[in-house]
């Protein structure tokens, strides 16, 4: 904006007396001194500009309510902004201040003040003279100390001090006596002052990430306590007196070095979330990450019994490798040494799966399952859904060929497995010997342990080979981990059924036989089955629920027998219904095709032809050639994914999700698809030889489509936990500009560039300086532009749901009472928990917006409170709300002010006199049923 242009503004603001002046992100890097002239201005917003210094006419200001600043370049703050003494809300997060001037003082009417995100070394005393001050924002700074008079603050409710260097906290913290929430996350603290347990008015306490070895019992006397935060820290133990934190709700312990529990924890009755990862406790990851609370302690309690448990000494040995490397007979040599090996060995369709036991030193019968898997091209697109953790890896290497990529197989594992260990075995067949440069693949896989070397026709270097698996694989985290005897004895019943499947009910059955009864430990059993890859149960599915895969090898068998039927290849992978029938005529498989075609359909392995039905393809099938059509270069929207590594299937994956438009449903081919929709066409190719995935929009609506592209993408990329890979955005620079080959920007980078309010990037093709904030929103949807994300050609089919993280337990609670609708509807829930780690947050919280169909609202005074949520979230969807009739449906917490929004337009789930706080647990219960079915109503239309 000019300067010209910023004086109409203000010209005629005055002239019309506004109260409230929007000027964020309008590239300001001065305030001229008629600013001072808005003298009705109760609310100024300046976010996101250049600003180094406020203007000397800004203390006229002095009916000024709110004032935003946040995300400038603000070094200092006047003395002189002490004037402005009516402000009640003051946002400085994001600026560059070392200090504050003593005179913040005379802001004796602030409420609210966010420093967040500054270069804050102290605090000045006369903070302590704000004492209207309810909430305070000051994470991410530098804070080494506190001063005494931060206890003069006896209004305040929220104090913020994560990510700062503290290591210790004043004792006049204990005046603070009406604070809810408190964050001390990422600090340096050795240990809990004794005074903190008199604020007990506390119902929020974030201490992650510190350097606590214990806490203190008098921790108990925080009775209103509702979440707690405790990850990162050293704690060996717990005080038994945590069991009278009985409001507690949540409850985070992840990695620290806990192996036991207090003996009364399961009795704190309003626990419902726990989080145990990263400690030694006995407890299998597989519990941790699918059971409540409840079922968690439950576990727990139960294998603390010895007469009632048994060790796990089980676990799985996974074979990969090119096909024909000999990965079969090795799993058969290993199995049975006397096994002969067939002249020609018969290729492995899909995976088969072998028992070997062998006896430990200490006597213990271990055994093995020894997953062999194919090693043609095609099975390479079922990898993740079977290389899991807690295995051992063997890659085989055929001596007599020069065709093993080592990298490829070790990135496999690496990519899917969580750094497993891995052994490379030699088949030197005829005693062809090969050189494997070991020493370069250690340094870059460091989950590479040996390299062995066999003759599997006269079993030179087997005896080895096993003991040196025996010697691994018992070492796993995993194994001697205690199970429930009666568990065990399912487990072992189910293994003596010689059928492929069962219903869920006779897995009922069969648990009730012997003597598991309670249905819900029956599920929990099923899914840590399911999770370890014993079975395959899709609880979630509402097609495959009702049926227990007891064989998953059988499974994936049935499924490659269509995949590798040669009329499906001929065919380029299209096949019907009436094929299926053909190609699963044999007993085994004619009772199961509907459900064995869901399978490969939940694979991501194909989809059902629009417009023809009972009429599939398998995109991997398809033609290598890229059909002919015509391509309008000119306003092309251009975006570009590299990986450092890149997994075989992301584009066969995509094109099964985004199959209902493709162009005329015929241009698709194995590397690239054309969609169309929205009024545009997009051309997206896959160039696996440059680890590069290209996406080309072009037409009236490029950035709709461009948006469900990316979505869509973003989605498969986070099923993969450490893929690695760049988001590259084109120059728009006036050389680059409508070309095929521009300059490209990491999208990471820009967005760095934009936080740290950095606005300019030169382009390395033509020299010239580049606005990043273009560059972001030509592009890539933003929550700046809430015209973009909610434009009504976005396709939304999921539930997006917006809370303050001060509200954790209540989003835990909406999460519980909508499982059983994400079970048995096929709902689609979102909410940032979702965001996996190392994920660009922001960018998940845009894409998630784009496709919401449904907004819920946990509103709460924290929930308007909130900058992020006001400034982010709130807008597009009032937006989409307005634009589409995106259905707004928001839950009362508790008492607020939310008739001094706009949220007031919209109808609450629950009656705003009658906050869920307010109710009894009973009443509490009632009231989540209720909302949780609009919430369906409107997301599932009957």
């Amino acid at each position: 904006m000019t300067n010209e242009e910023l004086l109409e503004i203000i010209q005629k603001a005055v002239a019309e007396k506004v109260t409230n002046l929007d000027l964020s992100s309008k590239g300001l890097t001065s305030l001229p001194p008629q600013i001072g002239q808005l003298t009705n201005l109760q609310t100024l917003d300046l976010y996101g500009n250049q600003l180094s210094s406020l203007p000397p006419g800004f203390v006229q200001l002095t009916n000024l309510q709110t004032l935003k600043l946040r995300r400038n370049q603000l070094s200092s703050l006047p003395p002189q902004i002490g004037q402005l003494t009516n402000l009640q809300t003051l946002d400085l997060s994001r600026n560059q201040l070392s200090s504050l001037p003593p005179e913040i003082s005379q802001l004796t009417n602030l409420q609210s003040l966010d420093l967040g995100i500054n270069q804050l070394s102290s605090l000045p005393p006369e903070i302590g003279q704000l004492t209207n001050l309810q909430s305070l924002d000051l994470g991410i700074n530098q804070l080494s100390s506190l001063p005494p008079e931060i206890g003069q603050l006896t209004n305040l409710q929220s104090l913020n001090l994560g990510y700062n260097q503290l290591s210790s906290l004043p004792p006049e913290i204990v005046q603070l006596t009406n604070l809810q929430s408190l964050y001390l996350f990422s600090n340096q603290l050795s240990s809990l002052p004794p005074e903190i347990v008199q604020l007990t008015n506390l119902q929020t306490l974030y201490l992650s990430d510190n350097q606590l070895s214990s806490l203190p019992p008098e921790i108990v006397q925080l009775t209103n306590l509702r979440s707690l935060n405790l990850n990162d820290n050293q704690l060996s133990s717990l005080p038994p007196e945590i069991v009278q934190l009985t409001n507690l709700r949540s409850l985070n312990l992840n990695d620290n070095q806990l192996t036991t529990l207090p003996a009364d924890i399961c009795q704190l009755p309003n626990l419902e979330a726990l989080r145990l990862h990263g400690n030694p406790v006995p407890i299998p990851p597989e519990i941790l990450s699918s059971a409540n609370a409840k079922e968690i302690l439950d576990f727990y309690f139960r294998v603390q019994n010895p007469k009632e448990t048994e060790p796990l000494y089980e676990a799985k040995f996974l074979i990969v490798g090119e096909g024909g490397a000999g990965k079969t007979s090795l799993a058969k040599k290993i199995a049975n040494e006397t096994y002969e090996l067939q002249a020609e060995e018969k290729s492995t369709e899909g995976i088969d799966v072998i028992q070997w036991k062998f006896t430990l030193p200490n006597g213990q019968d271990f055994r093995i399952n020894i997953w062999d898997f194919g090693g043609q091209e095609i099975y390479h697109h079922t990898h993740q859904f079977f290389l899991t953790e807690r295995s051992l890896y063997v890659l085989v290497a055929d001596t007599r060929k020069e065709n093993t990529d080592f990298s490829y197989w070790l990135k496999v594992v690496e990519l899917l497995s969580d750094n497993s260990p891995v052994l490379i075995i030699k088949n030197e067949k005829q005693d062809r010997q090969c050189e494997v440069n070991e020493r370069q693949l250690r340094g870059e896989f460091t989950n590479l342990k040996e390299t062995l070397a066999t003759n599997l026709a006269t079993n030179r270097g087997l005896t080895e080979i096993k003991d040196v698996i025996g010697q691994y694989i018992s070492k796993l985290p995993h194994v001697g981990t205690p199970l429930p005897k009666l568990w065990v004895r399912v487990r072992a019943a189910l293994e003596n059924y010689s059928r492929n499947y069962i219903s869920v009910e006779e897995y009922y059955s069969l648990c009730r036989v012997n003597s598991l009864t309670d249905k819900k430990d029956m599920l929990l059993l099923s899914r840590y089955l399911h999770d370890l890859g014993v079975f395959l149960h899709f609880q979630g599915d509402p097609f495959l629920k009702n049926t227990v895969i007891l064989k998953p090898e059988w499974g994936t068998s049935a499924v490659y027998k269509v995949l590798d039927n040669k009329q499906v290849i001929e065919k380029k992978g299209r096949f019907s219904k009436d094929d299926l029938a053909d190609i699963w005529q044999d007993v085994e498989y004619a009772e199961m095709q509907d459900e064995l075609l869901h399978l490969m359909m939940r694979f991501k392995l194909c989809y059902e032809i629009p417009g023809n039905r009972q009429n599939y393809i398998a995109p991997h099938l398809l033609s290598t050639n890229q059909p002919d059509f015509n391509w309008d270069e000119s306003n092309n929207l251009i975006l570009r994914y590299t990986y450092d590594f890149m997994p075989k299937g992301i584009l066969t994956r995509f094109i099964v999700e985004m199959h209902s438009l493709i162009e005329q449903q015929t241009l698709v081919w194995k590397t690239g698809v054309v969609l169309n929709k929205y009024q545009s066409r997009a051309e997206v190719i896959e160039q696996y030889n440059k680890r590069e995935i290209k996406v080309r929009v072009a037409g009236n609506r490029k950035k709709e489509l461009l948006a469900v592209i990316t979505n869509e993408l973003d989605k498969i990329h986070d099923s993969y936990e450490r893929l690695k890979y760049q988001t590259l955005v084109p120059c728009n620079c006036e050389s680059c500009n409508d070309s095929q080959t521009p300059h490209f920007y990491r999208r990471d980078v820009l967005y760095k560039f934009r936080e740290n309010n950095r606005y300019e990037i030169q382009c390395l093709d033509s020299g010239d300086m580049v606005d990043v904030r273009r560059l972001i929103d030509d592009v890539l949807l933003t929550s700046q532009n809430p015209q973009i994300l909610m434009s009504e050609t976005v396709t939304r089919n999921q539930v997006f749901i917006s809370y303050s993280h001060q509200d954790q337990e209540w989003l835990t609670k909406l999460q519980k009472h909508l499982k059983p609708m994400i079970r048995n509807q096929n709902l689609v829930v979102w909410d940032d928990t979702k965001i996996q780690a190392g994920a660009k947050w922001r960018e998940a919280i845009e894409n998630a917006l784009v496709a919401a169909k449904v907004a819920v609202l946990l509103v709460s005074p924290d929930f308007l409170a909130s900058d992020f949520i006001a400034d982010n979230e709130l807008p597009p969807l009032l937006d989409a709300a307005e634009a589409e009739g995106l259905t707004i449906i928001w839950i009362p917490l508790s008492f607020s002010s939310y008739d001094e929004t706009e949220i007031e337009k919209y109808q609450s789930a629950h009656p705003p006199n009658q906050p869920l706080d307010s109710l009894n647990p009973a009443q509490e219960n009632k009231a989540w049923v209720d909302i949780c079915k609009k919430i369906k109503l409107a997301a599932v239309p009957q």
